[in-house]
């Protein structure tokens, strides 16, 4: 067989080693230890060249994606030609590959006859990592409270796991058998990439392989450039505050410009608060992979990320700044800041791509967190983020109940399993009515999230985007931030947004309620039928369809059009 890869082949290839990675990402879901793996599915897998490009990724957290490659090429830079079959590495330093210590990262090289041909990489968040709290603490200020850290480090020679680095990670975890199940879980879907990666190989060849990813990066790197240089230069800047860091009150600017010039476009972070004290400090490798992520939401979104893609964008992170976080700044809540600067960005690129403009979403992980380290009535931690509603856009509603842009695939523990694993019982879990902003196009609803303990446990909370909640665009109005209620048994109730683990008694109800997406367009400019029929699958009230839509509702649920004002083009 000829070397060359024809354009059929390409395809092939291209498709295939997309299908290794679900096969990766399946047997790492399936194998897991931890909930939030195999339910939640917090995690990401990967299949790179031997030059460390990406090539097939699957489904999960996608802002893992972008920085899996970093991770990749740190393990090459630290060992070189070191490198045998059977090899497994891993890594989860916050300032090397950007996020918390929780997320693990898994390497393996894959061989085919003696010949280094690309590597495996699986990433899944392990549920105790040693820090202050177990699961994740809301209170750290330090990197050195946040648990056990890792630079690229070989745990697997020639398939043989080397046990004094099994034991040290043993030792530095309050659940052993869950973290290193885990562990085994990347290590087996690594290995599932190496087995369907070689009967491609057996098929066609290494030469032909090698000259189908090129084909494959050259064609992301010439869609990248024709969908930048179609658009209009020019400069666009926003900024928007976060709540607070955490461990303070004030609260916390990120402020980004945009720049599009011929094929390239240039973002700089200038004028973003630098480090903080609390732990929302986040590594520039993964600020770069959020950034990446904003922009293939707009640029070319339905082809797969690959080694060719984003060349077109550069990225400029001062070095005083809470997204280029450096030793020791606490990084656990790293996410947090992500999630207002994809918005940000995104509004950016909506005035140069009007067609696609999209109002912002509710934007934050929204973590509730309950935990027992009470070895009579059995160790469980979970930890959880929850949906919420996105941005309204041209031609369409925000999607209701949907998980952030930062977490993807990631999912709600479904209420059977939650149930079923955990002292806690699900008592509602609903869409929050009225939390979309008002516009031609609604923003999407957050929802309510009610848990009642059954046990003396721990609980814990991160929510976010109070001050700054999802803005409607074009006179779209902005959607509701986030609240949450506490009942304690014997009646008193709190509202906490964010609060440290704390231990709570049985009986306690935790209602968490998140924040909707941004409305985009005049909320007068919708049609009766439309506002109707949002009243009706309960998006919006009665109350809601004539304040804010100035459509009257009458008992029955018709329209009384003599009473509501008159539509107004968008």
């Amino acid at each position: 067989m000829s070397s060359h890869a024809d354009p059929i082949t390409t395809e092939v290839v291209r498709n295939f080693v997309i299908s290794c990675a679900e096969d990766m990402n399946a047997s790492l879901w399936r194998s897991a230890f931890s909930a939030i793996i195999y339910e939640g599915r917090d995690s990401a897998v990967a299949l790179l060249d031997e030059k460390g490009n990406m090539l097939g990724q699957s489904t999960g957290v996608p802002l893992f994606i972008g920085a899996i490659d970093a991770c990749v090429h740190l393990v090459m830079e630290r060992y070189g030609d070191d490198m045998s079959e059977g090899d497994i590495f891993i890594i989860n330093d916050s300032y090397l590959q950007g996020t918390h210590l929780h997320d693990v990262t898994a390497i393996g090289p894959v061989f085919h006859r003696g010949e280094l041909v690309g590597f495996g990489a699986a990433r899944a968040h392990w549920n105790d990592i040693g820090a202050i709290d177990p699961g994740s603490t809301m209170g750290s200020t330090s990197i050195y409270h946040e648990g056990i850290r890792l630079g690229p480090t070989r745990i697997v020679k020639n398939f043989e796991p080397i046990e004094e680095w099994y034991d040290l990670l043993r030792r530095n975890t309050r659940m052993p058998d869950m973290s290193i199940g885990d562990l085994n879980a990347q290590i087996a879907s690594i290995r599932t990439g190496e087995r369907r990666l070689g009967q491609l190989l057996n098929r066609i060849g290494v030469d032909t392989y090698r000259s189908a990813c090129e084909n494959i990066f050259e064609q992301a790197r010439l869609l990248d450039r024709e969908a930048i240089a179609a658009l209009e230069d020019g400069s666009y800047a926003r900024e928007g505050y976060l709540d607070d860091d955490g461990v303070s009150d004030e609260p916390v600017k990120i402020a980004m410009s945009l720049t599009i010039d011929g094929e390239r476009m240039i973002i700089d972070l200038s004028g973003t608060s630098g480090p903080v004290l609390g732990s929302i400090n986040c590594g520039a490798v993964q600020t770069k992979s959020l950034l990446r992520l904003a922009y293939k939401t707009m640029i070319n979104p339905d082809r797969a990320i690959t080694g060719g893609s984003f060349e077109t964008m550069s990225v400029i992170i001062p070095d005083d700044c809470l997204f280029n976080a450096r030793e020791p700044a606490a990084c656990e809540w790293y996410f947090t800041g992500l999630g207002l600067l994809a918005d940000l960005m995104i509004s950016c690129m909506s005035e140069a791509m009007p067609q696609k403009a999209k109002a912002a979403h509710y934007g934050d992980s929204m973590v509730a967190a309950f935990f027992s380290m009470d070895e009579k009535r059995g160790q469980w931690i979970s930890v959880e983020p929850t949906a919420g509603g996105w941005g309204g856009g041209v031609g369409g509603d925000g999607q209701s109940a949907l998980v952030n842009l930062v977490n993807g695939g990631f999912r709600n523990i479904p209420a059977e399993v939650y149930e079923t694993k955990f002292p806690v019982r699900i008592e509602e879990f609903s869409i929050r009515r009225d939390s979309g902003g008002p516009g031609r196009w609604r923003g999407g609803c957050g929802v309510t999230r009610t848990y009642k303990l059954l046990e003396d446990c721990f609980g814990a909370l991160w929510f976010e985007r109070a001050k700054t909640p999802a803005w409607g665009l074009n006179n779209g109005q902005d959607g509701a931030g986030p609240k949450n209620t506490i009942t304690l048994p014997d009646g008193t109730v709190e509202h906490p947004l964010k609060m440290r683990a704390r231990g709570f008694e049985a009986g306690t109800v935790v209602e968490t309620r998140t924040g909707g997406g941004g409305g985009y367009g005049a909320a007068l400019a919708r049609p009766y039928s439309e506002v109707l029929s949002d009243v009706r699958q309960g998006y919006i009230s009665i109350d809601s369809a004539r304040n804010d839509y100035g459509v009257h509702i009458t008992p029955d649920l018709g329209v009384d059009e003599s009473k509501s004002k008159p539509r107004i083009a968008r």
